[in-house]
């Protein structure tokens, strides 16, 4: 392979490196409280995406240099043995505990087909943290507004239920309090909430 081909092979690696960096972009902004469930559902996935990163921009070295000298050779397979040392264990954590958790309930708006409020186990231990959200809107435009978590070291107390209370009312339970969410007629966007002690 000559010169010029692996420079252009190189380089058409390293931009498709940047690219799966922007998608992380995409997806962590798409995770925020108000991103665009889509976004996150598509792009949320931070060790694929910049684990393929790191390797794209690694094999895009060696194909690009030449390794002809014994020097050269020990030093780049020293330096992957290292990469794959330090980065192992990360990308086996990121693997067994997928950061989507376990859906447990998603209960739609009596009148409003277009609002769902959603409850999910996100916990990386057997004691469950209930994260609960309000979905707005549908297909590309939905977006989800964090209420918050419940559990053990939330500072809630235990996560007992979420239900609708009213045309734009969420009240959640817990074993120590009892706390209700206004939203924004217009928008769905959950207001501060109203915390009343049990």
């Amino acid at each position: 392979m000559t010169l010029r081909r692996r420079r252009q092979v190189a380089w058409t690696l390293r931009g498709s490196a940047l690219l799966a960096v922007l998608a992380f972009l995409v997806g962590r902004s798409g995770a925020r409280s108000g991103g665009l469930v889509e976004a996150e559902r598509l792009f949320g996935h931070p060790v694929q995406l910049l684990g393929g990163a790191v390797v794209l921009v690694v094999v895009s070295l060696v194909v690009e240099l030449e390794f002809r000298t014994r020097f050269s050779q020990i030093g780049c397979a020293a330096a992957l043995v290292g990469l794959v040392v330090v980065a192992g264990p990360y990308v086996l954590l990121g693997l067994a505990f997928d950061g989507d958790g376990r859906p447990v309930s998603r209960t739609t708006h009596p009148d409003r087909p277009d609002l769902a409020l959603t409850v999910t186990d996100v916990a990386f231990s057997i004691d469950p943290l209930y994260q609960v959200e309000v979905v707005t809107g549908r297909g590309w435009s939905a977006r989800h507004w964090e209420l918050g978590t419940w559990g053990e070291d939330s500072g809630h107390g235990y996560y007992q239920d979420a239900v609708w209370s009213g045309p734009d009312r969420i009240t959640v339970t817990s074993d120590e309090e009892s706390a209700v969410f206004v939203l924004d007629p217009a928008t769905g966007r959950p207001g501060p909430p109203q915390v009343t002690k049990r």
